[in-house]
Order: C-alpha cells, then sequence, then structure tokens
C-alpha cells in the first residue's frame, strides 16, 4: 500500500476522492487527449458516482469501463453497467463513452471474445482503476472458491478479461485480470466501515484475493476509506 486517505465521514470520502479522480482524469487528457477510467459495482461507489458525475471535464474524451459485471440483462438491478449508467454518465458526465462487458450472448464464455474486444480497444494504461472489496476478501470478480482464481491473478496473464464462476455468489462473471488492473497509473481502493478494513489489513495473512493488488509493486496503491 503506497498511500492511505482516511476520512471521518463517508460523504467527505466520496468528495474528496471525486474530486481526486476528476483531477487524474484532467491531467490525462490534457497529456494524451483522453483518459480511461475503470470502475467497480456494488453501493460503496453509488455517492462518488454522483459528485464525479457532476465534474467539469472533457467527457467526450473519457472512456468509462467496468472492472467486472454479472452475466446478467444491462437493465437487471444486479447489473454494474446499469448501476454506472444511472448514478455515473448523467449530468455533465452524460457523454462519456461507457464499455461494458456483458455482451448480447446468452452464455458468458460465448461473449468472451467480445468483450476482450472492447477492452482491447481502449486507451492504456487505464488513468485510474477503483476497486471495492468485499468481506471474504475478494475484488473484482476473484473470488476465494472460483475455480480460475490463480489465472486470474496472473501477472502474465495476458487476456484482460476473463469468464468466472465465483461460486458463493450469484452469475458468471466477466472481469479484468490481475495484469490488465495493473496497466494503470493508480489503483484506488474505496471501501467504508472497520469489517473491511480489519479484512484488508490481513489479507496476505488470509491469502485473500486482494492481496494480490497489495502485494505487487508495478502500479501505485491507495486506500480511501471511511467508517
Amino acid at each position: 500500500m503506497n498511500e492511505n486517505n482516511n476520512y471521518s465521514d463517508r460523504d467527505q470520502l466520496d468528495r474528496e476522492l471525486a474530486a481526486y479522480i476528476s483531477d487524474a482524469l484532467k491531467a490525462d487528457i490534457e497529456k494524451n487527449g483522453s483518459a480511461t477510467l475503470a470502475v467497480s459495482g456494488g453501493s460503496t461507489p453509488k455517492a462518488l458516482f454522483g459528485y464525479l458525475s457532476e465534474c467539469d471535464l472533457e467527457w467526450p474524451n473519457i472512456s468509462i469501463v467496468l472492472v467486472d459485471e454479472r452475466w446478467v440483462d444491462t437493465n437487471s438491478p444486479d447489473s454494474n453497467e446499469r448501476l454506472v449508467r444511472e448514478n455515473l454518465t448523467q449530468n455533465a458526465a452524460v457523454n462519456a463513452l461507457l464499455v461494458g462487458l456483458k455482451t448480447d450472448h446468452d452464455r458468458a464464455e460465448d461473449g468472451l471474445r467480445e468483450a476482450q474486444q472492447r477492452v482491447g480497444f481502449l486507451s492504456k494504461p487505464f488513468t485510474a482503476v477503483v476497486l471495492g472489496m468485499g468481506g471474504d476478501g475478494h475484488t473484482a470478480s476473484w473470488f476465494p472458491e472460483a475455480k480460475n482464481l490463480k489465472n486470474l491473478l496472473d501477472p502474465e496473464n495476458t487476456d484482460e478479461v476473463a469468464i468466472t464462476d465465483p461460486v458463493t455468489a450469484p452469475h458468471k462473471r466477466a472481469t479484468l485480470t490481475l495484469s490488465a488492473v495493473l496497466n494503470s497509473r493508480e489503483i484506488i481502493i474505496h471501501i467504508t466501515g472497520e469489517e473491511k478494513r480489519a479484512v484488508l489489513k490481513f489479507a496476505g495473512e488470509q491469502h485473500y484475493p486482494i492481496a494480490a493488488i497489495l502485494k505487487q509493486k508495478q502500479t501505485p496503491v491507495a486506500l480511501w476509506w471511511a467508517p
């Protein structure tokens, strides 16, 4: 972990993090003409997305890609793409390019190639990757019981997207691999609550999937946390 940003208030955390990400996107656009932000789903980033959506940026030059996605219809309440569409690509950010991982294929395995192509077309390194974390230490869709976890966490894996069955959670998933996440200027771990901070603290000892992020030396990692 390169940096800890601890706040006593969740709203302050979300406001400060939105401003920080906005500055990073702006800097990338000024230097390279475009920027790419990878974001995660769940309830934690909703407020962050709302604040970020109101930032004054050159949104047509920004691509937003999902870190992972359940293989459900993109209008499903379980869809991360829907979450981002309804909370982030709104307001000032309505003209950002949203790149989902779910395709029209019924079987996740049949949609893998198209999902890989979508991510492959994006400019890299990512400006930033925003990760959440579950109580079991999973991040992205790298679940402890997934049969292909070793492959997902192989830093030498050249595939940017993979299909996985979390086993302990519903729906097959499309997810960025560790090697894809590491191809970023920085990684932001955005979590709240004492329980999750405790999980993160012992992630290495417990061999949780998120430990792959914490132990690597390739990409800077910062924790953004509030109770």
